[in-house]
């Protein structure tokens, strides 16, 4: 274990480094906002890298461990097809319980928290964990994808960078969605469906601040992964697919209403199993993973016995290129759903790390050559076309489970290079999310966060429940201040390990000059003023009432773009606490009975929701996020 000197002297050059490179960026980009255009591309293009390496990782580590067990004989092969994802999957609950606590689940869920209700910190430690565990879960045979770790993993990268970069906490958080968005980018080789997801799922609307930034970062990351391992679409779909008979467009309209109900079902399956595991399974938590794992090795080695095929492990994108050629029988396609579906549930909802978009696409697959083979024997219609079906339904029950119905349709063209079924991918496309979205009013990702008590940050935002508390029943009190009498050197030596990015200071007489963001010390420093005075920093800021409505207060944070604002008592200089959108989604949960008990406001730090309001379960597959950073007050340094 490293010494607290050792600790102490890494800590030293990481901050003369960081130091020196941000002298660097300064001098040669002195404004942020080309600044914030540079780390962009940056971002675009490394993040085209990451996702190139998380990917080759992942198919390296299944070449080597789960591939090989397919391939033995006799009881040897039964008994490390039965290991081989249960060790992996055990060795990554234990990395997620000891190490890397923040790395469960897919990752998308995670960084919806930090975008809507911090300022879109990810921190890279658990961008580092969700690549290692990822890799190894994924890579021992337990049936997740590698897609929504990618986007953890890039948004983590996006975070580092900028805070390296002494970038504003608010351009940190725009920055959040770009990196997200550039992983998603490269890992369905789809950069229009990234723009569109990111906007639909992690932004919420089209932002026209953002929507350039996520563009040209996606495009970038699709290009490097293009040149890296090849300008081909994900799947191999023959050519020729379209709509032959307008008579089956009657049956792509019940393969739609059959994606919804397997979305129904899939829902009710992963929540309640998830449920379960964080009521009985605390005690032995590191050790729920293992039960995925032997449940995948169980069905994967049902279905090499019965089938003589693989496709239930990893994420099956070869077994499911063979539906798409029309290549699988009925009870292949069946089988095959069924075994997914199990499997995915288990392995997700005990506490694994990986995502839902490859198993969802696998399902969706072979529940749409099922429906290609009753086509063909009721309407008497040739099994020419049994693959599109199959690539119909991949994006019917996309938009069914994963609610994104634009980038459902645009998903499905851009990884398979086939757009000449667009009236029956739109029609089940629709029926499939109009279906799923009565059956479970909530997108499954919101549904995830609900469960682990984070109420979706607009739904929290737009409660009129809110009126019923004021602005110091939401606050945190317990702040992390600074002296005005600090210089910008001392104070940076005793922020640098914090978290946080904005800090209230106060002076002698514990009097409220204003906040300071350690973005802006740090590049005053840079500047050569280290040993300027902190209180000639901070600037007065915008602030609320105590006494007010939490509701109005909401209103007015908005009105000003603020994520944070101090709160203050009678006189403008008496800091009573802060309130953060993240305290704001704190109460509502409190108020709609899904927190712990007790009063709403009970954070140690002033400026984070960290986990005070509801009990953390490390059986969850979302675990908090590093405690959000405070967002830039409006009258902040540009």
């Amino acid at each position: 274990m490293e010494s607290p000197s050792a600790a102490g002297r890494s800590s030293g050059v990481r901050r003369i480094l960081s130091e020196r490179l941000l002298r660097l960026s300064l001098g040669l980009v002195p404004k942020e906002r080309h600044r914030l255009f540079a780390l962009t591309i940056l971002l675009g293009g490394a993040c085209g890298v990451i996702a190139v390496a998380f990917h080759s990782a992942i198919r390296g580590a299944e070449r080597l461990l789960i591939e090989p067990a397919f391939e033995l004989r006799g009881a040897s092969g039964v008994l490390w097809i039965l290991l081989t994802p249960t060790g992996g999957a055990l060795l990554s609950g234990l990395l997620l319980h000891y190490v890397f606590p923040n790395a469960r689940g897919s990752g998308v869920p995670q960084v919806k928290v930090a975008y809507a209700g911090a300022s879109g910190r990810v921190r890279l430690r658990d961008a580092i964990g969700k690549f290692c565990v990822a890799t190894l879960q994924i890579g021992t045979g337990s049936a997740l994808g590698r897609e929504g770790p990618t986007v953890q993993i890039c948004a983590g990268a996006a975070s580092a960078l900028a805070r390296l970069f002494a970038i504003s906490p608010g351009n940190r958080r725009r920055l959040l969605p770009v990196g997200a968005a550039a992983g998603v980018a490269a890992a369905f080789n789809a950069p229009i469906a990234a723009v569109t997801f990111i906007s639909e799922e992690i932004i919420g609307d089209l932002d026209q601040t953002l929507l350039s930034g996520v563009v040209v970062a996606a495009a970038l990351a699709a290009v490097i992964e293009r040149s890296l391992l090849g300008d081909e679409p994900v799947f191999h779909v023959p050519k020729g697919y379209a709509l032959e008979h307008a008579s089956s467009l009657l049956v792509y309209a019940a393969l739609g209403a059959a994606s919804g109900l397997l979305a129904q079902a899939f829902y009710r399956a992963l929540l309640g199993l998830r449920a379960y595991c964080r009521r009985h399974g605390a005690r032995f938590a590191w050790a729920w993973p293992a039960l995925g794992g032997l449940v995948t090795g169980a069905l994967a080695l049902a279905v090499l016995k019965w089938l003589g095929m693989s496709g239930v492990t990893g994420d099956g994108y070869s077994t499911l290129s063979a539906a798409l050629e029309g290549r699988l029988a009925i009870s292949a396609l069946l089988s095959l759903m069924v075994a997914k579906f199990i499997a995915t549930v288990f392995c997700y909802s005990t506490g694994g790390a990986g995502g839902l978009f490859a198993p969802v696409l696998f399902m969706g697959g072979m529940l749409g050559g099922s429906f290609g083979l009753l086509d063909q024997l009721v309407l008497r219609h040739g099994d020419a076309q049994l693959g599109a079906f199959a690539l119909v339904g991949m994006g019917a029950l996309f938009a069914a489970v994963i609610r994104a119905p634009i980038t459902s349709v645009l998903i499905i063209f851009e990884m398979t290079g086939s757009y000449a079924l667009v009236l029956p991918l739109m029609i089940a496309n629709s029926a499939g999310y109009v279906i799923a979205r009565r059956l479970y009013a909530t997108p499954i990702y919101d549904a995830l966060l609900e469960q682990d008590g984070v109420p979706p940050l607009r739904q929290a935002v737009a409660s009129s429940g809110l009126a019923a508390f004021r602005v110091s029943d939401a606050m945190t009190t317990e702040l992390v201040t600074l002296s005005a009498g600090e210089t910008l050197e001392a104070a940076l030596a005793h922020i640098a390990d914090l978290p946080y990015s904005i800090y209230p200071v106060l002076n002698e007489r514990r009097e409220l000059l204003g906040l300071v963001s350690e973005a802006r010390v740090r590049r005053r420093i840079a500047g050569g003023l280290a040993g300027a005075k902190l209180g000639e920093l901070a600037r007065a800021r915008e602030y609320l009432r105590a006494d007010a409505a939490l509701s109005d207060a909401v209103a007015r944070m908005n009105k000003l773009g603020a994520r944070q604002m101090a709160v203050v008592g009678a006189q403008p200089t008496q800091l009573l606490g802060m309130l953060a959108m993240s305290d704001v989604m704190r109460a509502h949960a409190h108020a709609a009975g899904r927190a712990d008990p007790g009063p709403v406001a009970r954070s140690a730090d002033g400026r984070r929701p960290a986990v005070a309001w509801r009990r953390h379960d490390s059986t969850s597959g979302f675990s908090p996020v590093e405690p959000p950073d405070s967002e830039r007050p409006p009258s902040s340094e540009k």
